[in-house]
């Protein structure tokens, strides 16, 4: 007798990684212009914050920088101007405890397009440890757990993510994959159904694809 599991007539099998999800987040914005923008009374000043993990300094002072960009901003400018010392400027930033949590996801998104898994997931875990509801630190370490398999923990910061920003389309397209993944087709399609409602995409042949797909494995109705 064959000891490969049969899969019942109705369930279809499924392999999300044929299914493309949404990248990686980058802060775009410091701290501050962040709290406001969504409406949080900003009752901290970021050059004052101190460095958490890599570089920590127990008891610095931050200097205050003249007029012009900080650190932080300009790892910003760096960055979308694809220059490599953007990194080095994250650095900066964060020794002189200017936008930490933001400065530590960034990081940690160009040591994942560099290959360095470790260091990502580092950084990631240093960012929500400087702010523990880091939207995108969430997310992107989410996105990290996902690629290396571990959807237990890839479930985790997705939720934590809906948890901080709930209007967030794309972070409920990659929970429905995961959902998908883990076989509990039901919670997918909410998830993706939840994509849906949210996003300004008028037609994604992604998401309808899958729905149909998922439906079909259980013989949901509708």
């Amino acid at each position: 007798m064959s000891g490969v599991k049969q899969l019942p007539d109705n369930v279809i099998p499924f392999s999300g990684k044929a299914v493309p999800k949404f990248g990686f987040k980058r802060v775009k914005r410091r701290l501050s212009a962040r709290m406001e923008a969504e409406g949080q009374l900003n009752l901290f000043d970021p050059q004052e914050s101190h460095p958490v993990g890599f570089g920590r300094s127990a008891g610095l002072q931050v200097a205050r920088l003249p007029t012009g960009n900080t650190p932080f901003a300009e790892a910003l400018l760096l960055e979308e101007q694809g220059d490599e010392r953007a990194a080095d400027m994250y650095w900066k930033a964060i020794t002189l405890g200017d936008s930490v949590a933001d400065a530590y996801c960034n990081l940690g998104v160009i040591a994942y397009g560099r290959g360095e898994t470790g260091l990502a997931l580092n950084c990631f875990t240093n960012s929500l440890e400087a702010d523990p509801r880091h939207f995108e630190a969430h997310y992107d370490l989410a996105n990290v757990y996902l690629e290396t398999g571990d959807l237990r923990l890839a479930r985790l910061h997705y939720e934590l993510a809906a948890e901080v920003r709930p209007d967030d389309a794309s972070l409920y397209f990659n929970l429905g994959l995961v959902h998908a993944m883990n076989e509990d087709y039901k919670a997918a399609i909410v998830a993706l159904s939840n994509y849906k409602e949210l996003s300004s995409e008028v037609e994604d042949t992604r998401a309808d694809s899958l729905l149909d797909t998922l439906k079909r494995s259980i013989r949901y109705p509708g």
